[in-house]
């Protein structure tokens, strides 16, 4: 049994890449796909907002001599695709989604308001917002937060390529220990790089939970909503 009828999953641009360097891995569209499919038929309703590093990161563009502002307007194109891509995948298996845009880009995408993204959850619909929140100098982990908070809903999933929150970065120290939950200031005291700071600040002022997972193993974001303890809980 579901924890939680409405979420907001925040999956990582860099994810969607799989195995490939670069773009968008079709296998690993479809895997999550699937999974978003089965909390559908279960009757939960699905808010995603996804990343777009897989195609342009708009601070790493800055770095290399980008405007920052042009890069981000970059970066939230690439959302935009990976939104397409996602809502493809999930019509071709028999879920009816919608992409929403930040900005107008009207036929590519509804441009977004809250009222309209819930009436479509409300329909089960799943509601892809694109376009981070619209503005330069948000990343769209803050876009999650503003999304989730915005579309009310009861958790925010982030979906990336670790089981969680460690003390330190485990890909490159082998001594790092997982949390099970943690509070925000705690994430905040200990400078730890799970969200940026603005989209931490966000959850908590609106009391939205946050939970790490590993969405890249197949299953997982079904037995995280069925209550497992799996990832780190942020509250």
């Amino acid at each position: 049994m579901a924890n939680y009828k409405r979420i907001l999953l925040k999956l990582s641009g860099e994810s969607l890449m799989g195995g490939k360097q670069y773009g968008i891995d079709e296998v690993r569209l479809g895997e999550y796909a699937s999974q978003i499919q089965e909390l559908v038929n279960k009757g939960i309703q699905v808010g995603i907002v996804i990343g777009g590093g897989n195609i342009f990161r708009g601070l790493s563009g800055a770095a290399k001599g980008f405007d920052r502002v042009k890069g981000d307007q970059m970066g939230m194109l690439a959302t935009v695709i990976n939104s397409l891509a996602l809502c493809s995948a999930l019509q071709s298996i028999g879920t009816k989604a919608i992409v929403y845009t930040a900005t107008n880009m009207y036929p590519i995408g509804e441009h977004y308001s809250s009222e309209k993204a819930i009436a479509a959850l409300e329909d089960g619909k799943v509601a892809i917002i694109a376009g981070g929140t619209g503005n330069p100098f948000f990343t769209t982990d803050t876009a999650s937060a503003l999304r989730g908070v915005e579309i009310k809903a009861e958790v925010m999933l982030k979906g990336t390529r670790v089981d969680g929150i460690y003390t330190a970065d485990p890909e490159k120290d082998p001594s790092a220990t997982k949390f099970d939950k943690i509070t925000y200031d705690e994430v905040y005291n200990r400078g730890l790089k799970v969200m940026d700071l603005t989209a931490t600040a966000l959850c908590k002022e609106n009391n939205l939970p946050i939970i790490v997972f590993d969405m890249d193993t197949i299953g997982n974001l079904n037995k995280v909503m069925s209550g497992e303890n799996i990832g780190t809980l942020v509250y």
